[in-house]
């Protein structure tokens, strides 16, 4: 294989649904898609899915395994918070040429390319982001447990939550929250549930969320007003303004379309790409200057 005319690119986007894998080489897109990748959640099933990942990769294009030593990769997971996390990843990667990030990064480029503006990743976590001239100021992404508010999980989360006040008399019920109690088995049920579940789980009920809002259930409209007003917040505090091109990207952004104030939701653009896409392009970046 000759690198210097055919560069062997691999992008990496991993998160807490899914993790998806891109190989490019002479021209051609091979893509594979597999199981979570959350390196704060479990780091080993992260990386054991990454590596599966690659390897279906190659198989798709054909490339033998030992050729990957040649590779440039950029890897965003989900979870990834320190140099230690990056350093573990990196480490048991079967390429030397591998940049080891959270997932954010790729999502920003994939969305805006080299532009200015400002994005929200809403899917099974949740952040903010606003490139301008260069520079990329980052808010949210910390997980479930302490943060990801308007994400999937988060709706899931507290879905469980609003449907247990319910139960106790603390709100109104509501068709959603009654729907719930019975699926999950009552209240008892719904903490079983909550103590195995992992943001994915979580996130898978958020669904549920967003078709209720639609049908006007008021725990789900609740819900759904909840999660706009930190998008909003997030953004205003990136320092947007209005005009300022902004993207909504993940499973859940165009659910909350309607609940944006007028001047965000006029300021929606479509992303440029996926981070998949900007994966790629960071790869290509390394690949550049290496």
């Amino acid at each position: 294989m000759n690198t210097h005319m055919a560069p062997l690119l691999i992008g990496i986007d991993g998160g807490g649904t899914s993790c998806r894998v891109a190989l490019l080489y002479q021209g051609q897109r091979h893509e594979v898609t597999g199981g979570r990748a959350n390196v704060s959640t479990d780091r080993e099933a992260a990386v054991k899915t990454v590596l599966d990942g690659i390897k279906a990769a190659a198989r798709v294009a054909g490339i033998a395994q030992a050729d990957l030593s040649a590779a440039h990769a950029f890897i965003g997971l989900a979870g990834v918070i320190s140099p230690a996390e990056m350093e573990f990843v990196a480490t048991r990667m079967p390429f030397p040429h591998a940049t080891v990030q959270d997932d954010r990064p790729a999502a920003v480029v994939g969305a805006l390319g080299d532009m200015d503006g400002t994005v929200a990743g809403i899917g099974t976590g949740s952040f903010m982001a606003r490139q301008r001239g260069g520079r990329l100021d980052l808010i949210g992404g910390w997980g479930l447990a302490i943060g990801d508010e308007a994400s999937g999980g988060w709706l899931g989360r507290g879905l469980l939550t609003r449907t247990l006040h319910a139960h106790d008399g603390l709100i109104a019920r509501s068709p959603l929250s009654d729907s719930v109690l019975t699926d999950l088995n009552g209240a008892a049920g719904i903490v079983h549930f909550s103590l195995a579940a992992r943001p994915g789980d979580f996130a898978a009920l958020a669904p549920r969320v967003t078709d209720a809002a639609d049908a006007g259930d008021p725990l789900a409209v609740d819900l759904m007003r909840d999660g706009a007003s930190h998008i909003e917040r997030s953004i205003l505090a990136l320092g947007w303004t209005p005009g300022e091109p902004l993207c909504l990207l993940g499973g859940l952004s165009e659910r909350y379309r309607p609940y944006l104030p007028a001047a965000l939701a006029a300021a929606l653009v479509p992303a440029r790409g996926s981070a998949l896409d900007g994966a790629l392009a960071l790869a290509a970046r390394m690949g550049a200057t290496s």
